[in-house]
């Protein structure tokens, strides 16, 4: 194709608009044109990736990005993996992105509630300490009994605890 095309700010628009990922293949001076890099990132969080570093930082581009797809957060700046209003509204979306929190979010209890009860498993990600919250640990394991695996050896004595996960997942009894 012509490199030209890649440069037109109406054709790149189109792509993204289309397909966020396009962002990929956008001329580099597009890539730090902030109409652009916004649409492509409410079209397909993931396209973050391929914006210019500068947008990492940029809270509106990366809310708009995790709001669209969780996991986007990786492609976040630090900054703004400490950002509770960022990480809540990514884990809302792919309960998957709580690895990518910074380590003080991974210890709130309302952070880590929403993710698990979007993906069980997101326990693993979790600060020790609310591995062994009993309130934490039911509502991972209500949504995946499997994730009883990642619950501190402490919770894993509890019967109720124990109950709600084999109730979940009958395999989840090799993790008491």
């Amino acid at each position: 194709a012509d490199t030209n095309l890649k440069k037109d700010k109406e054709i790149v628009l189109a792509a993204v608009q289309s397909h966020g990922d396009a962002l990929e293949y956008v001329d580099e001076k597009l890539r730090k044109d902030r109409d652009i890099v916004l649409v492509a990132a409410k079209q397909e969080g993931y396209s973050l990736k391929f914006a210019d570093h500068s947008f990492r930082s940029d809270k509106k581009i990366v809310l708009a990005a995790v709001q669209n797809d969780g996991s986007a957060l990786e492609f976040a700046h630090d900054s703004l993996k400490k950002d509770k209003e960022i990480v809540f509204a990514a884990v809302q979306n792919d309960g998957s992105a709580l690895q990518y929190a910074d380590e003080t979010l991974k210890k709130d209890k309302e952070i880590v509630l929403q993710a698990v009860s979007i993906y069980g498993l997101a326990l693993d990600f979790a600060d020790k300490s609310l591995k062994k919250d009993k309130e934490v640990v039911l509502a991972t394991v209500r949504r995946s009994g499997h994730a009883l695996e990642f619950a501190d050896e402490s919770i894993k004595k509890d019967k109720e605890v124990v109950l709600t996960a084999i109730k979940n997942d009958g395999s989840a009894l090799q993790y008491a």
